[in-house]
């Protein structure tokens, strides 16, 4: 019974059976820090380093927005997760993670809040390098909770079913 729980919506707002919502919404947190990470690095080399280092400061700031609606539709599938279990628990270090990563990208934004936007200083780009690695960290458990353990992907007689080659 635990095993086919995991696997369902707790509710609707985390998406259907089988497609749970909270995959898609972090590719928006990823892919503004990863971009904003970039922009740094060419803020130091630009010749117009404010525009980079202000469209930086604007894509961590989208980053932020979109990792807390990824962190409430990701804890709705937390707790559909029976407790106890090694997904469960995956599941509170991948939440743990991503949590600190918030954290190192708000400081960051609270930091170039009032500028100046001039090149990114090596300190915020050490700052962003590490969130982006326990970002990956992160990523890498949240891949385990879907493809290893199955969670909200999809009943195991489903999968079944799928890879039985036709009579």
């Amino acid at each position: 019974m635990a095993q086919r729980d995991g696997k369902q919506p707790l509710t609707k707002l985390a998406g259907p059976y089988g497609h749970p919502f909270h995959p898609a919404a972090v590719t928006v947190p990823i892919g503004a820090w990863v971009c904003s990470f970039i922009f740094d690095i060419v803020s130091r080399s630009a010749e117009t380093p404010f525009i980079y280092s202000r469209g930086a400061y604007w894509l961590i700031g989208i980053g932020i927005v979109g990792a807390l609606v990824a962190a409430v539709l990701g804890v709705l599938d937390l707790l559909a997760i029976p407790r106890g279990t090694k997904a469960f628990r995956t599941g509170l270090i991948h939440a743990a993670l991503n949590d600190v990563v918030l954290v190192l990208f708000f400081i960051s934004f609270l930091i170039r809040r009032d500028g100046p936007f001039e090149e990114t200083s090596t300190g915020l780009i050490v700052l962003s390098a590490v969130a982006l690695g326990l970002l990956g960290v992160s990523g890498w458990l949240g891949g385990k909770l879907a493809y290893h353990y199955g969670v909200r992907v999809a009943r195991d007689a489903d999968q079944a079913e799928a890879l039985v080659p036709p009579a």
